[in-house]
C-alpha cells in the first residue's frame, strides 16, 4: 500500500490558446488535510477536474492507494471513493433537500416487478447524516428556498454521504458564517480522525493555517511547491502564490470626506429588514457587518430597485429619489456588484467583452444609424480587464471558461465602465485569489479618492475594517450600530451582530 491516498504525477492539460496544467504534481496522505493554493487562473480547478473525470489529462498519471487510475467519467470517481464539493452550488432548486443529497441513487423499494423510489428511507437516511454532522436542515424543504449559505452546508452533506475516501473542498465556506465554519471545521476534523483525505481550496489565509497540514501552491499552471502548513508565514505563502511582495493587502487611502450623497431614512421592506438609517458622503467607504440572514444583501437589492420599499425614503444629493427598478438606479447613478455571480452576475454563453459592456451597451450605439461602435467596445473592455489583471485566452472567450475569481474581475469591470457615482459592491471579494483582492481593494480605495461612494458588504471582517471609514452592522433585518473605524473591532462588530 502506498503512503498516499493520492499521487499526482506531472499531469498537463491545454486548451485553445492556453496550457492550464504543466507538469504539476500532488501527493495527498490519508487522515491529512492538504491545501491547494493560487491565484485565480494558476490551474486549480482544472486539476480537479481532471481528478473527477471532468477533463481527461494530456499527460501525467494519477495514482490512488498506489495504483494508477483512469477516470474517463465523474461516477468512476465517485464509484473509486473521490468525490468534491464544488464552489459554484448547482442545485436542483424545484426538488426537496433530500432528493438533492441522493440525485442518481435514491433508494428504491420493490414492489414485483416494479422498482420506486422510497421516500420514507431517503428521509431517514438524510436525517441521519444532518444530525451526525449538526445541521439544521429539513430534508423535505425544497432547495430553491435555501439560503446561500445552507445550499453550502447542503453540498457538504452530499460530499460527505458517500462515504469518499478523498474529499475535495473548494472554497466551502465562501458563504458561510463564523458558527457554520467552526462547525464545518469540526466535520473536517472528525473525517480526518477517520483516515479520509482531504484537498482544501481556499482564499482565505487564516482558514489554511487554522485546518491545513500540507499546501501545495500552483503558479500559472506550474507546480511552485509543497511545504508543511506548520513552517510557514503568511507572507512566505503569499510569495509563493504571486511570485511577488505584496505591499498591502488593505491600502485604503485617507481621504476628506465630502457632502452627504446619499441618504437613507427609516427603510424598511417587508420581511427583509425595517428602519435602516444611514449617510453616505462623498469619497467614503461605508461598510455592511453582519451575518447570514442579517438582511445586508435585501437592503443593497432594495436600493437598486430588485425589491419594493415598504417604507421610509432614500434621498441622493438631497433630493428624494424614488427607485422603483434597476434602471432608475442606474440613471441616479448608482451600481450593484451582486452576491452570486453565477445566478446574477455573468452570462455564462456571452463573451468576456459581452460580460464587460452589458450594462453600458447604449452608450456605444452612434447616431444616426443606431449602429454599436466596436472600436470603444473592445478598446474599453481591454482597458478595465487589464486594470483588474483579468486572465482569459482572448475577450471573445466565454466567461463560464474562465476561473471563478476572473468572472469576478470581469463583473467589477463591467460596473466600473458605468462610471458610477454610488458603487454597491456585495462580497466583491468572495472567491477571489489575495493578489487579485489586493487589487480591487486598491481599486475601491482609488474610486473613493476620486470621490466615489462605496456601500460595502462584506462577510470577511479583516476586509471591512481595513477599507471602511465608517461601519454598518445589522442583525436579523435590523441596524444595530455605526460604527467609526477607529473604534471598531472584530469583536465589538460581532457583538452587535449577535446583538448580544
Amino acid at each position: 500500500m502506498s503512503d498516499y491516498t493520492l499521487e499526482v504525477e506531472n499531469l498537463s492539460k491545454a486548451f485553445p490558446g492556453v496550457q492550464a496544467l504543466d507538469g504539476v504534481s500532488l501527493r495527498v496522505r490519508p487522515g491529512h488535510v492538504h491545501a491547494v493554493m493560487g491565484e485565480n487562473g494558476a490551474g486549480k480547478s482544472t486539476l480537479m477536474k481532471c481528478l473527477l473525470g471532468l477533463y481527461r489529462p494530456d499527460s501525467g498519471r494519477i495514482l490512488f492507494k498506489g495504483e494508477e487510475l483512469r477516470i474517463p467519467h465523474p461516477s468512476v470517481a465517485l464509484a473509486k471513493g473521490i468525490a468534491m464539493i464544488h464552489q459554484e452550488l448547482n442545485p436542483v432548486a424545484e426538488r426537496p433537500v433530500m432528493e438533492n443529497i441522493w440525485l442518481g441513487r435514491f433508494p428504491k423499494r420493490r414492489f414485483g416487478p416494479l422498482s420506486l423510489v422510497d421516500a420514507e428511507a431517503m428521509y431517514v437516511r438524510t436525517r441521519a447524516i444532518f444530525e451526525d454532522l449538526e445541521l439544521n436542515l429539513d430534508p423535505r424543504e425544497r432547495a430553491g428556498n435555501l439560503t446561500v449559505a445552507k445550499m453550502q452546508m447542503m453540498e457538504i452533506a452530499k460530499a460527505v454521504s458517500y462515504n469518499s475516501e478523498l474529499l475535495i473542498m473548494d472554497e466551502p465556506t465562501s458563504s458561510l458564517t463564523e458558527t457554520e465554519i467552526a462547525q464545518l471545521f469540526k466535520i473536517i476534523r472528525r473525517l480526518r480522525s477517520q483516515g479520509v483525505a482531504i484537498i482544501y481550496i481556499s482564499h482565505k489565509m487564516e482558514e489554511i493555517f487554522r485546518i491545513c497540514d500540507e499546501v501545495t501552491v500552483l503558479r500559472d499552471g506550474k507546480f511552485v511547491g509543497e511545504r508543511d502548513v506548520a513552517s510557514l508565514t503568511i507572507e512566505e505563502l503569499i510569495r509563493m502564490m504571486v511570485g511577488r511582495e505584496l505591499t498591502s493587502l488593505f491600502p485604503k487611502q485617507d481621504v476628506p470626506l465630502g457632502d452627504v450623497r446619499l441618504r437613507v431614512e427609516d427603510l424598511s421592506s417587508p420581511g427583509a429588514f425595517e428602519n435602516v438609517t444611514f449617510d453616505l458622503r462623498r469619497g467614503e467607504v461605508l461598510g455592511f457587518a453582519g451575518l447570514v440572514g442579517a438582511g445586508r444583501t435585501e437592503l443593497m437589492e432594495t436600493l437598486f430597485g430588485l425589491r419594493p420599499i415598504s417604507s421610509g425614503r432614500v434621498l441622493i444629493d438631497g433630493r428624494e429619489t424614488r427607485i422603483r427598478s434597476p434602471r432608475d438606479a442606474k440613471r441616479a447613478g448608482l451600481a450593484f456588484l451582486t452576491e452570486d455571480r453565477r445566478s446574477t452576475g455573468i452570462i455564462g454563453v456571452g463573451s468576456v467583452t459581452d460580460n464587460t459592456i452589458i450594462a453600458n451597451l447604449l452608450s456605444y450605439v452612434k447616431k444616426p444609424l443606431r449602429l454599436l461602435d466596436f472600436t470603444r467596445i473592445r478598446t474599453d473592455t481591454r482597458e478595465y480587464n487589464e486594470r483588474l489583471r483579468t486572465r482569459t485566452p482572448s475577450y471573445e472567450t466565454r466567461i463560464q471558461n474562465l476561473s471563478g475569481g476572473n468572472q469576478q474581475k470581469v463583473l467589477v469591470a463591467r460596473w466600473l465602465l458605468t462610471r458610477p457615482d454610488i458603487l454597491i459592491l456585495d462580497e466583491p471579494t468572495r472567491g477571489i485569489d489575495v493578489g487579485a483582492k489586493a487589487e480591487i481593494h486598491a481599486i475601491i480605495s482609488e474610486l473613493a479618492a476620486e470621490g466615489n461612494s462605496i456601500l460595502l458588504v462584506s462577510s470577511e471582517l479583516p476586509e471591512i475594517l481595513g477599507m471602511s471609514d465608517r461601519i454598518v452592522v445589522m442583525h436579523e433585518g435590523r441596524q444595530t450600530a455605526i460604527l467609526e473605524r477607529k473604534d471598531a473591532s472584530q469583536e465589538l462588530i460581532m457583538k452587535y451582530a449577535t446583538a448580544v
